[in-house]
């Protein structure tokens, strides 16, 4: 499977001139609810993150929320396992819900990884309720971050965001396109 033309396909990587939640400018916008409105697109995905980490006895897999959850569910129904999210709370992410993840092996998921905001709350998560994360994976990495576990994402694309005063972009003119749940 060409990921990239399915992504292109999907109209999840788009080209433009983007806002990006995080406040700053990108000529790249992964839109990961054109994957998650797809639930064959997204079974095709979380199958190439189950073929990655299947041989690590997963007991849990947890996302955060948003759309972490869908993919942590989809990941944890083909490996079998319990799925779970990392949800916020007063300016930060618990594992709440009475998910039991103590001593319990731990996969990450998430949609897309720009600056892994979401994912380091949720391993912080993960370590305030006892849980032993052996990896993350991702959908989509537009970071070209490291990670402290085991990783994997199903398309990397090393992106370059500006500051909106440094943008290339708005010296050219280019109208800024506000996308997704901004």
């Amino acid at each position: 499977m060409e990921i990239e033309k399915l992504l292109k396909e999907l109209r999840v990587l788009q080209q433009g001139h983007f806002l990006l939640n995080s406040g700053l400018h990108s000529e790249f916008y992964f839109e990961k609810f054109r994957i998650l409105e797809n639930p064959l697109a997204t079974t095709k995905l979380c199958a190439l993150i189950v073929e990655h980490f299947k041989e690590l006895n997963i007991d849990w897999v947890i996302g955060p929320t948003t759309g972490g959850v869908i993919i942590a569910f989809e990941t944890a129904r083909q490996l079998n396992s319990y799925a779970g999210f990392a949800e916020e709370r007063e300016g930060k992410r618990i594992i709440g819900r009475g998910f039991d993840i103590k001593n319990k092996r731990i996969l990450v998921v998430d949609d897309v990884l720009t600056t892994g905001k979401s994912l380091k709350q949720t391993l912080k998560a993960i370590e305030a309720s006892q849980g032993d994360v052996v990896g993350i994976g991702v959908l989509v990495d537009r970071s070209n971050q490291t990670m402290p576990f085991e990783y994997y994402a199903t398309y990397q694309k090393e992106v370059v965001n500006y500051s909106p005063d440094n943008c290339p972009l708005c010296k050219k003119g280019i109208p800024l396109i506000r996308p997704g749940g901004i």
